[in-house]
């Protein structure tokens, strides 16, 4: 009976399945954010950690090829410092408190207000100054003024700093919210 009840729970997607996403990591960062965000919080978690095992193999790198998060340091284009997959970068450090971010499209995409659920109840803009705050502070880069975020969809990268603007790619954010208090408390329920 017990080796029954753990087959099916085997076959219908239970603890004994590996998470198998639909979309590469790279090919989620190409896709609208809506395509994004309505994947599993499972998948989403797992190509979050995908990218952040990418992170740190491509840090310092040269980022002339496709960099997931490229910056410029010093005069040189590279991969900016990797994070580990267990980072919560929707919970900045207090390094980043004293930064000023400003969100009004200077072309393009607006940060949309609405709050989302798969965000943890965050609106794109917020959590954008969330993963901004805790990314600058983690690369060490300390402007000396305010810091222009632009929403980068369908961007090949995840997030970009480069002369003072910071390009976030919406559907990072998604991934990114995957991991953190809200999605721990679900996975535990």
């Amino acid at each position: 009976m017990l080796l029954s009840l753990s087959l099916l729970t085997t076959a219908c997607g239970g603890a004994g399945t590996p998470v198998r996403p639909s979309l590469t990591a790279r090919q989620a960062l190409s896709s609208s954010p809506e395509v994004v965000e309505f994947e599993s919080p499972a998948v989403r978690l797992e190509l979050f950690r995908d990218i952040a095992r990418q992170s740190e193999q491509e840090a310092g790198q040269s980022a002339q090829g496709v960099a997931l998060f490229p910056i410029i340091q010093g005069n040189e284009f590279v991969a900016a410092p990797g994070f580990e997959s267990r980072a919560d970068l929707l919970q900045p450090p207090d390094a980043g408190s004293g930064l000023q971010f400003v969100f009004d499209a200077r072309t393009g995409d607006r940060w949309p207000e609405d709050r989302r659920e798969s965000l943890q109840g965050l609106s794109e803009r917020e959590a954008a100054e969330l993963v901004a705050r805790t990314l600058l502070a983690l690369w060490d880069i300390q402007p000396e003024g305010a810091v222009q975020v632009d929403r980068a969809a369908g961007a090949p990268y995840a997030v970009a700093y480069v002369d003072g603007i910071l390009r976030i790619n919406p559907a990072f954010l998604y991934l990114a919210s995957a991991y953190g208090p809200a999605s721990m408390a679900a996975g535990l329920q």
